[in-house]
């Protein structure tokens, strides 16, 4: 019977190259090594990402292995993202899982990166968890969904988006202004001292618990387009603020919808964009308006992070739920 749980957790789904080490549900250490080569393309390379990867994983390892004081003998399982994401990266992370864990003979667990986000809430040292059931909502930019959480295991996705995810809508939109990937961080530190009320944006009107953002940003880039750059540079904090409100709005007001649904009050926010200040600010009054508690990840475990795998990874050792050296990985990984 094992009593401690020694988890070494894999995350290669993008262009962030991260290694983990849990003690049950405690994090030893989080190793994330961002590549800064996308930059000067203004988005992600899927092909230089996965050559990054190859490159970094093993010295992000060591690093991980020394700051946890934890020797690969200790390990009990190895837990990678199996998907979704850019295939050629999640191939890095799963050849590379699948061959220490063959070396050390131990299990190999594979993961689901969504559901990696939504239960990184309950990583030991984030001030607040939830009780199932729960809804998530997981924002990043790549994916935009709302799942409702009836277990550790027990996953159903309730609404998605039906193009753009909000993260993509920031970056993207973060472009046509002139800032540099990833806009995100950008918008959201520039936007603290502009007014959202200056500029309206268009909200899609979508049913159900669905999202789109291509309508936004095509709306902002018309109209970013029928103005020139020293109008862009001379009002570049309003237009952050207000672009930023915009997509927070849509956001909140499928929490809400979802909420008087399904008649569920407990939220989980996570994937990168809850680092968001601006959300997490709207969060804590959505209380106060909509009777809506809601739960956010720490923000080194909001972005991606192999902590959030080696969670997953934790309750599927507990479940013996192993995966196969046969596995193979997958761009498109469905709940």
């Amino acid at each position: 019977m094992i009593n401690d749980v020694y988890i070494l957790a894999i995350e290669t789904s993008c262009d962030d190259t991260s290694v983990a080490i849990l003690k049950n549900q405690k994090v030893l250490s989080n190793i994330v090594s961002s590549q800064k080569i996308h930059e000067i393309y203004g988005g992600v390379v899927p092909e230089l990402a996965s050559r990054e990867h190859d490159r970094l994983i093993i010295p992000v390892m060591k690093k991980a292995l020394k700051d946890s004081g934890i020797k690969l003998n200790d390990l009990n399982a190895v837990a990678y993202t199996r998907g979704p994401g850019l295939l050629g990266s999640l191939l890095v992370g799963t050849s590379f899982a699948k061959s220490l864990a063959l070396s050390l003979s131990i299990p190999l667990i594979e993961v689901n990166h969504m559901e990696a986000h939504i239960l990184s809430i309950f990583i030991d040292d984030n001030p607040k968890q939830p009780n199932f059931p729960f809804i998530a909502l997981t924002v990043s930019g790549g994916h935009t969904q709302l799942v409702l959480v009836k277990s550790v295991s027990d996953f159903i996705e309730i609404g998605s988006t039906l193009d753009d995810a909000a993260g993509e809508a920031f970056d993207k939109s973060g472009k046509i202004m002139g800032l540099n990937y990833p806009a995100g961080p950008k918008i959201d530190e520039l936007a603290s001292t502009g007014d959202f009320k200056r500029f309206k944006f268009s909200k899609p009107k979508v049913d159900g618990l669905n999202f789109s953002f291509s309508g936004l940003k095509t709306n902002f880039k018309n109209f970013i387009n029928k103005h020139d750059k020293d109008f862009v540079n001379n009002n570049l904090n309003d237009l952050c603020a207000s672009l930023q409100f915009t997509i927070i709005d849509i956001l909140l007001d499928k929490m809400t919808k979802a909420k008087d649904i399904h008649d569920i009050s407990d939220f989980v926010v996570c994937g990168g964009v809850s680092a968001n200040s601006f959300l997490r600010k709207e969060l804590n009054n959505l209380e106060i308006k909509a009777n809506i508690k809601t739960y956010v990840p720490k923000i080194n475990y909001s972005t991606d992070n192999a902590a959030m795998i080696g969670i997953n990874g934790y309750f599927k050792f507990k479940n013996s739920d192993f995966g196969s050296l046969s596995d193979y990985s997958i761009s498109k990984y469905n709940f």
